[in-house]
């Protein structure tokens, strides 16, 4: 199976230098990006949704574990250094 990364059909590629791994000229750069971006697929407004629920309840969860670790290390900062 291709490599869908790696997919520019229909987009030459530059002959730059061997081994740079840089395009031979801007406007090849040009066509690949734009080959790229015609590949991209908007998310429906339901997975947008769905997507940004799930990071805030992830961000929430990850505030809260370092709250805890927090309020937990005050707690043995003040048994250490009797506050």
């Amino acid at each position: 199976m291709a490599n869908p990364a790696h997919d520019t059909e229909g987009v030459a590629r530059g002959g730059g230098p061997t081994g740079t791994g840089q395009p031979a000229r801007p406007s090849s750069f040009v066509e690949q990006v734009l080959a790229e971006l015609r590949k991209v697929v908007q998310p429906t407004r339901q997975e947008l949704i769905t997507y940004t629920i799930v990071v805030l309840v992830f961000v929430a969860a990850v505030m809260g574990y370092i709250f805890g670790l927090d309020q937990l290390f005050r707690g043995l900062m003040g048994l250490v250094f009797g506050s």
